[in-house]
């Protein structure tokens, strides 16, 4: 199934997320031959996605692709709006390096450069913070963008066999719960057939505010559709409020953004969200 094909099949009155690095093969060995100057305008994938959001209106979260700027490799991703401009751009902050003997040796930073700046931008489906698979593993990036008012955190990842299994499930259901918002992750299908040794755990996901799955996939080729219920995170909030239950006296947290320290907002502003109660977000994984 082609990325076209899966994006223009989104329904009308929401958003669509893909996968990590669906441009191409996911090895490190190749990547660097597909890197795409988006901001020079020279990227065909980006240019598909725009193409497609335009014409059916609709907000598309664009998994990552490889991006080559100022001779340096990031890992991507692109926010395109129904107009089919790109809203906002997201690069991989945390860089996945893993050595387990006998299992799996990989590391991302000897390819990619990480990004610098943390991502949330305000979409017609609702305020969405976007993190980058092995970004999912650091909590501290969530609480950010749940005090700045999201919504969601997108994750378009490919998890591996090894962390997947034990972590993939667990991960997603953290961020939601401990920040009462909505977490969706996109994974590319498992091809056993592969020719690369990073062999891809699947399961894309939706995970609602107290950690329940919503909607998931398997490892296989397929297309989910969920629907996200904005209401319920006032509802949480409201009967249960962590945030006012802080204890700032012990401990506090500060973020470095955009050259300011910005300490973390209690409470969210809740009427300064979208009114929007509810928003289908379709989750595509495939090969």
């Amino acid at each position: 199934m082609t990325s076209r094909k899966v994006a223009g099949g989104a329904p009308s009155d929401g958003g669509v997320l893909f996968q990590e690095i669906w441009n191409c093969p996911y090895s490190m060995e190749t990547l660097p031959s597909h890197g795409e100057d988006i901001d020079g305008g020279a990227s065909p994938s980006v240019s598909m996605l725009s193409e497609v959001a335009a014409r059916r209106r609709i907000t598309i979260v664009g998994g990552s692709i490889p991006e080559r700027s100022s001779g340096r490799l990031f890992n991507t991703c692109c926010v395109i709006g129904p107009d089919g401009q790109i809203k906002a751009k997201h690069r991989k902050l945390h860089l996945f390096e893993i050595d387990i003997p006998g299992d799996i040796t990989f590391r991302e930073s000897d390819t990619f450069t990480a990004g610098q700046e943390p991502t949330i931008v305000d979409t017609d489906v609702g305020r969405i913070g976007i993190g980058i698979c092995h970004d999912i593993r650091f909590p501290e990036l969530a609480m950010l963008y749940r005090s700045r008012g999201a919504h969601l955190i997108c994750y378009p990842s490919a998890f591996n066999m090894s962390t997947g299994q034990l972590l993939w499930d667990l991960m997603q259901k953290s961020r939601a719960v401990d920040n009462q918002l909505f977490v969706v992750t996109c994974s590319p299908a498992r091809d056993p057939n592969a020719e690369s040794d990073y062999m891809i755990w699947g399961h894309s996901s939706l995970i609602g505010p107290f950690g329940e799955v919503i909607a998931t996939a398997g490892h296989e080729e397929a297309t989910v559709v969920g629907e996200i219920d904005h209401s319920m995170i006032q509802t949480i909030r409201e009967n249960l409020p962590l945030e006012m239950q802080r204890r700032e006296d012990l401990y506090s947290t500060h973020w470095l953004m955009s050259g300011e320290n910005l300490q973390a907002t209690r409470h969210a502003p809740l009427d300064q969200m979208h009114n929007c109660n509810e928003v289908k977000m379709a989750l595509q994984p495939w090969k």
